[in-house]
């Protein structure tokens, strides 16, 4: 306890209260008292120096936290380990605690990008929760990490069977929908032109996309004429 009370005095020192108020109507499922108000680069300097002490082993067991910028600060520390066995235990030992979706979609830790095939049976498992932010993270890395190289038609069809009525996982189908769009327009493009998707996904995902920098206005004319 006395670690986690200096943790959080110390974090409190970078606390920015205008950001504070900014940035906490972007979570509105998080309590206003639970947000410190630390911009994000200013925690990830933080971060790496924590990453140095001996309290940070204590700190990744001592679930939950109570501020967001500690939940933060947890899945920083996690996307910095480099062995993957190890970060890959913290990962799913933090999961379950996720409570909004900014903590959620943090990067993927670099080492999992080495260990991707190794990796994969965890996301199909991670996409078949019933937890919200599991569900979302999973959908989170085979977005980040199969729509590229390794990229395969069945992990659309893994995307589109997941049904769901919380808005953060629909906001991330369709997220990861109009980057498939992006990357992978012509495996991608079926699903929405034979309406695979629920309604919401499918014009949140056409949104999405006709926003998005990497779809050609061809593309973005063609997407409007599916709406």
């Amino acid at each position: 306890m006395k670690g986690r009370t200096h943790l959080q005095k110390q974090l409190f020192e970078l606390q920015d209260i205008t950001y504070r108020d900014f940035h906490s109507k972007l979570i509105p499922n998080i309590d206003k008292k639970r947000v410190i108000g630390i911009r994000v680069p200013v925690l990830r300097s933080f971060a790496r120096q924590y990453a140095k002490t001996e309290d940070v082993t204590a700190f990744l067991q001592e679930l939950p936290h109570f501020y967001y910028e500690e939940n933060n600060l947890h899945m920083m520390l996690i996307t910095a380990m480099k062995d993957y066995e190890e970060c890959l235990k913290e990962v799913k030992h933090f999961l379950p605690y996720i409570d909004n979706w900014a903590t959620c979609d943090f990067s993927e830790p670099k080492c999992f990008r080495k260990h991707k095939q190794e990796l994969l049976p965890e996301i199909q498992l991670w996409i078949a929760s019933d937890e919200t932010y599991t569900i979302r993270y999973g959908i989170g890395m085979l977005m980040r990490l199969f729509l590229d190289e390794d990229f395969s038609v069945e992990y659309l069809e893994m995307v589109a069977g997941i049904q769901s009525e919380e808005y953060y996982v629909n906001m991330m189908i369709a997220w990861y929908y109009a980057t498939a769009l992006a990357k992978q327009w012509n495996a991608a493009i079926v699903y929405v032109e034979e309406h695979r998707l629920s309604d919401w996904v499918h014009h949140k995902t056409i949104q999405k996309a006709v926003e998005s920098y990497r779809i050609t206005q061809e593309q973005k004319e063609y997407l409007r004429s599916l709406r």
